[in-house]
């Protein structure tokens, strides 16, 4: 990181706080919008999150987290709210701040002025609307009574419109959502989801478990994710106190990450496959899948990978034996996944479901902040694996971004099709250069900073996963905020949905793959 190259994006006159690799600054009321307009012009946001820091200093924060390609760094204006609940909208000029927002006004119940769009996200209608639970003074194991409100879906008008509700329990094992869509005939003129289902309080858990029981709650965010997320949050904690990770353990960290990004891109290309009726590629993609979970079960005894991260490193590692029996394994996977491949793209009537299926634009994706597979199907050359390189990514050779240009289902297809080659060629050139060593940065007691920040972005299968994490006076973690991919990317499987037929729904929707338990925190 070079200093310099961060320095120029923050206004002059600033008082700046070193946090590591992050800096942030107090930025007044007036000046917020105009602030992050600028940054926002050089540098992708990544966050924006609010923290109850009365007991302590009497006021609100709000935090806008803007990260620095290449740098892997943070430039973090915030505002604070004294004896106020209400702060200037970037909505209107910066639209990616949509939700974000209004996550804010429904978990703090601090108002955005000038935002368009007033409804609660994720609380649903029987929550209280004067109940705040990301508030200190709100006990994480009360129980509001319920209330009885009424959630507005957008609505289309006109001659020969009509809604299809949809869900939020569906057919098979997959999490509960509502989607409904406005239509005319079969076309779809509108779809709007409507999720929360499954919202479990995680953050406000964080608040009061043990620093072990974070990592395994981390791990739960979204169960399809275990390895990513908690990565994820060991990164954060451990960006708080600077702690060296041994070589070991970061090559390690690769091998785990890309396993799980292999299982769920080949569980996803089959299922993509069976949402067209094309029961080969489903079932293969399912057995291909279930091969690679097993290397998972093999190595550390977590068929999700759950246990393997630790604050400080790796809990588990890979014996030289171990290491020659999962590139064997590997190898005959990536053989008959390759097969699969080539007789799934020689399926005309396949590739006639995918093409031209459910298509995101690029200008969109741009104005809403689309991520990982869905940004990448439109050649948007974006991966934390490269921008913000963690673990070992900086060591290994990731030839090239995965990326195609269309949109279209068959875009995020290929998009996985690619990811998959590339996490096995990682994977090889990990375990082949990994070196005798520690597994962990031993310390007897874990003492944090104090009023210290950390920030850690990890490229998940889905797109970057963001962890922000506040300590105290006490140096206890006051304020754990998980971002991922989903949360950016939900609105993404909305405005795909116009202009194609509803029977096509399951297909588009499954192209993204998104996690409800992720969104719903």
């Amino acid at each position: 990181m070079k200093l310099e190259n961060i320095q120029q994006y923050i206004p002059k006159n600033t008082t700046t706080k070193w946090h590591g690799n992050t800096a942030v600054f107090e930025v007044s009321h007036a000046e917020i919008v105009e602030v992050a307009q600028a940054l926002y012009k050089n540098l992708p946001l990544k966050l924006i999150t609010a923290a109850d820091e009365r007991q302590e200093s009497g006021v609100f924060k709000i935090f806008y987290v803007f990260g620095v390609p290449k740098e892997n760094a943070f430039v973090v204006p915030f505002i604070q709210l004294k004896n106020i609940k209400e702060f200037p909208s970037l909505t209107p000029t910066i639209h990616e701040a949509w939700g974000y927002e209004r996550k804010i006004r429904t978990f703090f119940g601090l108002t955005p002025v000038g935002h368009p769009d007033s409804r609660p996200l994720i609380l649903h209608e029987n929550w209280p609307s004067d109940e705040f639970p990301l508030r200190k003074d709100f006990h994480w194991g009360k129980r509001p009574e319920k209330a009885k409100g009424l959630y507005a879906f957008e609505k289309v008008e006109g001659e020969g419109v009509y809604e299809i509700p949809v869900g939020p329990i569906h057919a098979g094992i997959i999490e509960p959502g509502h989607f409904r869509f406005s239509v005319a005939g079969e076309e779809i003129l509108l779809l709007e989801a409507r999720l929360g289902f499954v919202h479990k309080g995680t953050e406000k858990l964080f608040e009061v478990l043990s620093l072990p029981q974070k990592v395994q709650l981390s791990e739960k965010v979204s169960g399809d994710s275990s390895f990513s997320h908690s990565l994820a949050f060991c990164q954060a904690v451990e960006s708080l106190n600077d702690i060296p990770i041994p070589k070991r353990a970061r090559l390690l960290r690769v091998v785990f990450a890309e396993l799980e990004r292999i299982a769920n891109h080949i569980g996803d290309i089959g299922f993509i496959m069976l949402d067209t009726g094309f029961n080969f590629g489903g079932t293969n993609g399912s057995r291909l899948k279930e091969m690679v979970m097993q290397i998972n079960e093999y190595l550390t005894d977590s068929r999700f990978l759950r246990g393997v991260n630790a604050i400080g490193g790796a809990a588990k590692d890979i014996s030289k034996e171990q290491q020659r029996e999962t590139l064997k394994r590997l190898e005959t996977i990536i053989k008959d996944f390759s097969a699969v491949v080539d007789i799934a793209r020689d399926n005309a009537s396949l590739l006639n479901r995918l093409e031209g299926t459910g298509i995101l634009t690029g200008q969109v994706a741009v104005a809403h902040g689309i991520v990982g597979v869905a940004g990448k199907a439109l050649g948007i050359e974006k991966d934390a694996r490269v921008d913000y390189p963690y673990a070992a990514y900086d060591e290994l050779q990731l030839n090239e971004i995965a990326k195609e240009q269309k949109g279209d289902v068959y875009a995020r297809f290929n998009v996985r099709i690619k990811e998959v080659y590339a996490s096995h060629e990682l994977i090889k050139n990990a375990l082949e250069h990994l070196p005798e060593g520690e597994l962990c940065a031993r310390s007897e007691t874990l003492s944090l900073k104090k009023n210290a920040l950390g920030i850690s972005i990890v490229e998940g299968w889905r797109g970057d996963i963001v962890y922000f994490i506040t300590t105290d006076s006490e140096g206890n973690i006051s304020r754990v905020a998980p971002r991922d991919p989903s949360f950016v990317n939900w609105i993404a499987v909305g405005l795909a949905g116009p202009g194609n037929i509803v029977p096509d729904f399951p297909l588009i929707n499954k192209s993204f793959n998104l996690s409800y338990s992720g969104n719903d925190l």
